[in-house]
């Protein structure tokens, strides 16, 4: 008679235990799965990277030209440098402002990073040291905005509540232009060239000034409420606003042009009773724009199609700026709950 043989020594292979739920995959299947999940975009640690570290509301961020870091401000009166790579770690806290930041961009080469403050005062710190280089005074109200001219100009502009745009050369201490608004200013931006600016505020209207005149040579009417954030696209061919009228709108900002200036128009996104000022960018190559939102989300758009793309979650409080990676497709928000998202898209 045959020796009775149990189903554990039929396996070729002798059964682990398993616990309870745990996923099993048999043969190539696995192959299948792997295929299965998306395809990663960026050289990021994970496709979502949470930065946390802020002990109050952040209401700027901006990638530095190289893509390797990435600078945060807010109502703590300090700029946060941080690595987008590897566990995002914070490099360094500068300090230099008795007031919140506003605002604060990078100068072409990222050796400097510019900063807009409710201290009255334009900041200029050196981002490897973290030293402040320099302090900018001049406006006798809350500096709302400030933008560095291309091509490594040495040329800064302002814009705050004083109703004044003025125009710095980092070299001299006073400004080398005065323009004077008749209401307060709370978006500025350089040309491509560096001879005009372009304002806004809360007379809803855009102004391109010429600095060679100290006048306003255009006005661009369409918004209905503040803007509240500015941008020059790639090519500077065009400016994207965002408005407390809760639309984004892209302008002709090309000398010469003719008929109307408002070349397209992005609804979805929304400004509450927050009033802050919520800023936008582009991509690197004006493909897609992004806007900040008080609803919590993240906006992206198609210029093209003017289709909405993305609709990203996850702040818990509104979304007061955002910026595309130069390099890679990685976007950058910061929000009034303390908090910074990197997430990696399908370009």
């Amino acid at each position: 008679m045959p020796e009775k043989r149990y189903a554990g020594e039929m396996a070729v292979v002798p059964a682990a235990k398993r616990s309870k739920g745990e996923m099993v995959v048999v043969g190539n299947r696995s192959r299948a799965i792997m295929e299965a999940a998306p395809a990663r975009t960026s050289n990021m640690e994970a496709p979502i990277m949470l930065l946390s570290g802020h002990k109050s509301e952040i209401y700027t961020g901006k990638f530095h030209p190289s893509g390797n870091w990435l600078a945060s401000a807010g109502m703590e009166r300090l700029v946060y440098l941080w690595s987008v790579y590897g566990e995002c770690e914070n490099l360094s806290i500068m300090s230099g402002h008795s007031g919140p930041i506003i605002q604060l961009c990078f100068s072409d080469d990222g050796d400097t990073i510019y900063t807009a403050s409710t201290d009255k005062t334009v900041g200029l710190f050196d981002t490897m040291t973290g030293q402040r280089i320099k302090r900018l005074k001049g406006h006798t109200g809350i500096v709302n905005s400030v933008d560095v001219a291309r091509d490594d100009r040495p040329l800064i502009v302002s814009g705050g509540d004083d109703c004044h745009v003025r125009v710095w050369d980092r070299r001299q201490r006073l400004p080398v232009h005065n323009l004077n608004n008749e209401y307060q200013v709370t978006a500025v931006t350089f040309t491509n060239d560096g001879k005009q600016v372009v304002s806004g505020g809360i007379d809803n209207d855009l102004k391109i000034w010429d600095l060679r005149t100290g006048s306003v040579e255009t006005v661009m009417r369409g918004h209905s409420d503040t803007t509240t954030g500015m941008s020059l696209s790639p090519d500077g061919n065009y400016v994207l606003t965002n408005s407390m009228d809760q639309t984004a709108r892209i302008w002709d900002v090309r000398p010469f042009c003719t008929g109307e200036r408002c070349v397209k128009i992005f609804r979805g996104h929304a400004h509450n009773f927050e009033k802050n000022l919520l800023h936008c960018a582009w991509s690197p190559d004006g493909a897609l724009i992004s806007v900040g939102s008080s609803d919590r989300n993240v906006y992206v758009w198609n210029v093209a199609s003017r289709k909405l793309i993305y609709k990203l979650p996850g702040h818990l409080g509104a979304v007061n700026d955002v910026d595309f990676h130069k390099i890679e497709p990685i976007i950058l928000s910061v929000g009034s709950d303390k908090q910074i998202y990197l997430g990696e898209f399908e370009p």
